[in-house]
């Protein structure tokens, strides 16, 4: 009994001596090394756990339109849930399967399908820089230092199957098996939504933008404008919803000039509306008449959708969960 309690003994002191020596050496080393160096170290691996959160789990960014009003003003911060819908494995490559996909109302993040990448370097800077400073440095910016809109967060309006149309700025939706076209008012009263659509411009403004593109359709063609067009053109305000200005100029375009198959393609188009394919989804802004959304670049596919809004966590007095 005493040989085996000694042996034990031994066999502990040696242990402890040896951690002991180790400390004491590993102490040393931190002495000897240059503070610098030391500060170095630390940062990079704060920046490593930094971009690993932000490119698997959660992710900053900074709102940088008013295309969300009230949802969402510009400057706001907010978080997004990159979990859910499935990560990018690389930043812009390959995407992993997520939890779920994105459901109607929610309000998500995609890559603008209007974005033109200043090179893979660039981009890949860029982005690097925007996560490990929580969105404080965007190097991204046009000539006049606005942000370019690399990425955009918009609300998920329309679904696969449905079809979806604007009528004076209003959304119209045939969802799945109905025939009839029906207000997105109405559609969200059915569905138990609450409708966050906010409107700028009012119903009695439509007859001068009407009047407006009809008088550019009469000039492109070189046709003489008739004075009372002219004169109701006049009228229409500097912010007008130009999406239905195009519908409208397309319209009088088809029927001055029937065999102009353009103009007869995108008449068809506005009328029919957009019908949203498998695998897609139709962003749009709460703010309607100031969004720059999928009536301009059409549905989105779901391998682009990068995450969901979750929280605004600045400014603090506007702080709280994004619906």
């Amino acid at each position: 009994m005493e040989k085996w309690y000694c042996a034990v003994q031994n066999i502990t002191e040696r242990y402890l001596t040896r951690r002991k020596r180790k400390k004491e050496i590993l102490r040393a080393k931190q002495k000897a090394k240059n503070p610098i160096v030391d500060w170095i170290e630390a940062f990079l691996w704060a920046a490593i756990v930094v971009l690993i959160i932000n490119q698997y789990a959660a992710q900053a960014y900074q709102i940088p339109s008013g295309s969300m009003k009230n949802t969402l003003q510009i400057t706001d911060r907010i978080f997004v849930n990159k979990m859910v819908y499935g990560p990018e494995l690389i930043p812009g490559a390959v995407k992993l399967p997520g939890f779920s996909i994105p459901k109607r109302d929610e309000v998500i993040i995609f890559e603008s399908p209007t974005y033109i990448s200043k090179g893979p370097v660039f981009d890949t800077l860029q982005r690097l820089l925007y996560m490990l400073t929580f969105s404080l440095v965007d190097i991204d910016k046009d000539e006049n230092g606005m942000p370019r809109p690399h990425f955009l967060i918009k609300r998920a309006v329309g679904m696969s199957g449905d079809r979806i149309r604007f009528v004076e700025g209003n959304v119209e939706i045939k969802p799945p098996g109905f025939q009839e076209w029906m207000t997105e008012k109405e559609f969200r009263a059915l569905s138990g939504l609450k409708d966050r659509t906010r409107r700028i411009i009012q119903p009695e403004i439509y007859p001068y933008i009407k009047a407006s593109a009809w008088s550019d359709a009469f000039l492109s063609l070189s046709i003489p404008v008739p004075e009372e067009l002219l004169s109701e053109a006049e009228k229409m305000p500097a912010v007008s919803d130009m999406f239905e200005w195009m519908k409208y100029r397309s319209q009088m375009l088809y029927r001055l000039n029937p065999q102009d198959r353009r103009a007869a393609g995108l008449w068809k188009k506005f009328e029919t509306g957009w019908y949203i394919d498998e695998e897609h989804i139709l962003p749009l802004g709460d703010n309607r008449d100031n969004s720059r959304d999928g009536r301009y670049f059409g549905p989105v596919k779901l391998d682009k959708v990068l995450g969901r809004a979750m929280f605004i966590y600045w400014p603090l007095g506007r702080a709280g969960e994004i619906l």
